[in-house]
């Protein structure tokens, strides 16, 4: 019988390790061997490694690339991808990749808009969460375990299984991954009535940098709330979260309107802009404004277009928006009254009547992309937004979304988690560039037109500094690959304090504390303390 283990050992060893370096052989060996030797009998860990060697390395890859910008031929490729199916294999990652300097990406969902889950320029593997993704929903307690490999859609499905009254305040695309949106502070068109998604997290699972795996009490409270919007790759491996769940009418309404220049959309647009974070929590609308042609001769114009979400009937909602934004125009005609479920299909283009099972749908269109943020304090004046619109005509791209704060966002403390944009802030932009043209000099194109709106908008927006979203990951802020530790702490701190202000220092303490050698690490993880 031992002489049957150790050959099939040796053999899965030589298969996957033979496409690899002659020069690193005897690392990468010992490296499958360590993961194999932490193999839990019940659960081998055999058939959840991939190499380039594997026909379905490349699928495996590549089903969680969401950006084609980095899914290219050039773009670096892991020396391995773990596709753990057992926690086991989380706490074999951990410690043979410790042991053998490795650096680890985890992904989740894949939406992670730099690629920084999956592509390193240091020899890396790829610990995917995607086979970890059970949703175990209990009613009577209003709460549900949550692993990290689910998509938010699988989520959104399994509570509406158990109840029509119940729901869960996380973003309107159902393809992106718990692991990455809850961890960064994910937010979703409830969040002006419950918060964001970290708001609703009530405890966790997660494997340390020793491979211990903890629950909230076992890790303590600071780290407990350092995965709760401080990015969870920088401290450890999340297996799941526990969330409760919130409260929702069986009926909702949604609507979407359009204004153009010419339909007096900078009118609306500023009445918008003094109203969105003021008006019932219950109500959010979402602003988008975009470059498009005119009907009649082809010049460009700025479109807005209005898309709410009322967490109630349609004749309620009218009274409000008619006492609130009546510039809008609102009409009953606008108004569609269906399921919280259902609504999910609308923010992303779909029939409400899509059967509700496409939400387990785990692929979702892809394109290359850039994106950025920003937050605004002050309504931007009359002027400044006809100066916007005419340098948005002379880049058509690209678009810029504005979600609305106040409500339930204004009321809790800037320090309750590591996501500090609360109280203050008017609204959220996400500058938005998708294109389908391969190669370099689009991307350089599409990226440039990106920064110079970005630019552009300096004079409107949050300074000193100027804040970001963790989960709008964007590289222009700053990378980190500093192994000098004074450095990498400054290096850290110049996009650390846009994404997290105040609190970085508590999250720069806490991740020395846990993770000291900073194995958890990527190109905008948390940094140790250097002193």
């Amino acid at each position: 019988m031992m002489r049957s283990t150790t050959f099939s050992l040796f053999s899965i060893i030589l298969l996957l390790s033979i496409s690899w370096n002659a020069n690193s052989e005897s690392v990468h060996e010992s490296f499958l061997q360590c993961l194999l030797s932490h193999s839990h009998p019940d659960n081998p860990i055999s058939n959840a490694i991939f190499t380039p060697q594997n026909l379905s390395y490349s699928t495996v890859l590549q089903s969680y690339i969401r950006n084609l910008r980095f899914n290219t031929t050039s773009t670096p490729k892991p020396l391995l991808i773990l596709t753990a199916k057992h926690e086991s294999h989380v706490q074999a990652a951990i410690i043979c990749g410790r042991k053998h300097a490795l650096q680890m990406k985890i992904r989740s969902g894949g939406h992670d808009y730099e690629g920084i889950s999956y592509v390193s320029n240091v020899p890396f593997f790829i610990l995917d969460m995607f086979e970890l993704r059970s949703v175990d929903v209990d009613i009577e307690s209003e709460s549900a375990w949550v692993q990290t490999g689910a998509i938010l859609g699988e989520v959104y499905y399994r509570i509406a299984e158990k109840s029509k009254s119940h729901g869960f305040p996380a973003g309107v695309c159902p393809t992106v991954g718990v692991g990455g949106h809850f961890s960064g502070g994910g937010y979703g068109n409830m969040m002006r009535k419950y918060g964001l998604s970290v708001d609703n997290i009530i405890d966790a699972k997660m494997v340390d940098v020793n491979g211990r795996l903890l629950d909230r009490k076992s890790m303590g409270e600071d780290l407990f709330w350092a995965i709760k919007g401080g990015g969870g790759a920088s401290f450890g491996v999340v297996i799941a979260y526990k969330i409760s769940l919130v409260h929702v009418p069986e009926i909702v309404t949604i609507f979407r309107v359009e204004r153009t220049l010419e339909q007096n959309a900078t009118t609306i647009v500023d009445h918008w802009q003094h109203i969105a974070d003021k008006l019932p929590e219950d109500l959010f609308i979402r602003l988008i404004v975009d470059v498009v042609n005119t009907t009649q001769n082809g010049e460009k114009t700025v479109r807005a277009t209005f898309i709410a979400f009322f967490l109630g009937g349609s004749e309620r909602l009218l009274s409000i928006m008619n006492e609130s934004f009546p510039e809008l125009g609102l009409a009953q005609s606008d108004c569609i009254e269906t399921s919280w479920l259902q609504s999910i299909f609308f923010w992303t283009d779909l029939s409400i009547d899509t059967p509700t099972d496409v939400l387990l749908d785990r692929t979702p269109a892809l394109v290359y992309l850039k994106r950025k943020s920003d937050y605004v304090k002050e309504p931007i004046p009359k002027e400044g937004l006809e100066r916007i619109w005419k340098r948005m005509i002379e880049l058509e791209r690209p678009t810029m979304i504005f979600n609305p704060y106040g409500g339930k966002m204004a009321e809790i403390p800037s320090t309750e988690t590591p996501f500090p944009h609360r109280a203050g802030n008017l609204w959220k932009i996400q500058y938005k560039a998708d294109w389908n043209e391969a190669g370099t000099e689009a991307a350089n194109h599409y990226i440039d037109l990106t920064r110079k709106l970005y630019n552009f908008m300096t004079p409107f927006v949050s300074k000193n500094p100027r804040q970001a979203f963790l989960n709008y990951r964007d590289l222009d802020l700053g990378i980190n690959h500093n192994s000098d530790l004074k450095a990498s702490y400054l290096e850290g701190r110049v996009y650390g304090i846009k994404y997290f202000k105040g609190n970085f220092n508590r999250l720069v303490k806490i991740k020395t504390k846990v993770d000291p050698e900073n194995f958890f690490r990527n190109e905008q993880s948390i940094p140790l303390f250097p002193y």
